[in-house]
């Protein structure tokens, strides 16, 4: 499936309802249109593992030059960008150090550009590494947010190391699979865990961003920044791309602060599917949209 649908020459109807575009300029158009709706974005370029430094390289510089398109469209204000350190070389050899230099230089940019980046979670093994990494940059560059999934057992212990003034934190429950000695699984347990964290957060001086479409959670993240005296634009919501459009409007009209995610680029089958993964209702529709092309 994968070589059959990247084959096509335009992305099937799914894939333009989860991802921007292929190119720079189609994640700027998003932003720009989101922007028009006072909604903010944070942008992803989707890339593969890389398999050697040089990848790792270009990666990191295909989020340089967003940035500065970014800024080219003064939109710093509006569009930060977010980076999942595998896709810059976390798993290579001397990962680590490789993705600390190429984020460095993202960061730079970033500030250049007027805005901020923020640091995608991977799968459970890569959790310390990505804190490492984020600790080494919040001493150049304080404003550097992470994302931690409330599905992991020990994320509650995370929020409260992190939930300090100037800390931005994405809290989402999670898309990557793991054991039950290292997660929870049950969706309701998954639940009553981002509610915990959510309180640890809300609880703190730091900068919650809270990822999350379920109604119910958004209603509670509502009800905690009322408890914790949150002024709107201390705490945002977040939505994916495509995904509940109209409740992402309701909120920014409620005057609440609300941030899209905006992936772009060629690579976007892994990302797809992990989107319908999360929402196995649209694999009719993906699968129809293939065949209609064909």
């Amino acid at each position: 499936m994968r070589l059959v649908v990247s084959a096509l020459p335009f992305p099937p109807a799914l894939v333009r309802g989860y991802v921007a575009g292929v190119t720079v300029r189609d994640a700027i158009a998003a932003v720009e249109h989101l922007a028009a709706e006072r909604i903010d974005a944070t942008v992803e370029h989707l890339a593969p593992e890389p398999a050697d430094e040089a990848q790792a390289i270009a990666a990191a510089q295909a989020y340089r030059v967003l940035l500065d398109r970014i800024a080219d469209a003064g939109l710093g204000p509006r569009a930060e960008v977010s980076v999942k350190l595998g896709t810059i070389g976390l798993r290579l050899p001397d990962g680590e150090k490789i993705a600390l230099e190429n984020a460095r230089k993202i960061c730079r940019a970033a500030v250049s550009a007027g805005t901020t980046v923020t640091l995608d979670m991977e799968e459970h093994a890569s959790v310390d590494a990505t804190l490492a990494v984020l600790a080494a940059l919040r001493l150049d560059f304080p404003e550097t947010g992470v994302a931690l999934q409330a599905r992991l057992r020990r994320t509650e212990s995370d929020c409260r190391r992190l939930a300090h003034e100037g800390s931005r934190v994405r809290l989402c429950k999670g898309s990557y699979d793991a054991s039950g000695d290292v997660a929870f699984t049950d969706p309701g347990d998954i639940d009553r865990a981002f509610v915990r964290c959510l309180k640890i957060l809300f609880g703190g001086d730091g900068h919650p961003m809270v990822a999350t479409h379920d109604p119910r959670l958004i209603e509670i993240t509502s009800a905690l920044a009322s408890r914790y005296g949150r002024a709107p634009g201390t705490y945002e919501f977040q939505l994916q791309y495509g995904v509940r459009a109209a409740e992402g409007r309701r909120l920014a009209a409620s005057g609440e602060r609300v941030r899209v995610a905006v992936p772009y680029g060629e690579h976007w089958y892994d990302y797809l599917v992990r989107r319908v993964a999360e929402r196995p209702r649209d694999l009719s529709l993906f699968l129809t949209s293939l065949v209609s092309k064909k």
